[in-house]
């Protein structure tokens, strides 16, 4: 019996090794096709009507994710850790309209900020083709990290340390 379980433990580690592998792979070629200038928008208007001003001198998470996405659920807990102590702008592609969407946060205890991009402007400008996508920019408005896909708390948090 402890023979069988030492071998599904190292088949189930093995299995998320290489999946871990696989999906950092997939997620580096999505990545290539993304726009990586340099963030030029100086300001975004909120789901709330406010006025969004990106913030100078301080590291700018740009996450674009979908209410229809089931991906984006799961890592919207992650987002919105993130959005404790860091400065996150969330970017909502073609989720419905207004009340659609606060609803959807209210029911997931999101509070993280948003804009509605209800008819995909920001997605084609920023070439986002599969979501969740997540950019992380420098506090000068480089783009150094660009996630395609599910990532984790640790892993933005990482990458923030990283550049901070």
């Amino acid at each position: 019996m402890k023979e069988k379980l030492k071998k599904y433990i190292k088949e189930i580690i093995f299995f998320i090794v290489s999946l871990t592998i696989i999906l950092n792979i997939v997620s580096y070629y999505r990545s290539l096709e993304l726009n990586k200038e340099k963030l030029s928008i100086k300001s975004f208007k909120l789901l709330n009507k406010q006025t969004y001003n990106i913030p100078k001198d301080k590291p700018l998470i740009i996450h674009f994710w979908a209410t229809w996405c089931p991906t984006c659920k799961i890592e919207a807990p992650n987002i919105q850790r993130l959005s404790k102590d860091y400065e996150v702008l969330t970017i909502a592609v073609q989720s419905g309209n207004k009340e659609n969407i606060k609803q959807y946060l209210k029911n997931n205890e999101l509070s993280f900020k948003v804009v509605d991009d209800t008819d995909g402007y920001f997605s084609r400008k920023f070439n986002i083709k599969a979501f969740p996508t997540t950019l992380i920019y420098d506090k000068n408005k480089n783009l150094k990290f660009s996630e395609v896909g599910y990532t984790s708390t640790f892993g933005l948090f990482a990458r923030l340390w990283w550049i901070d």
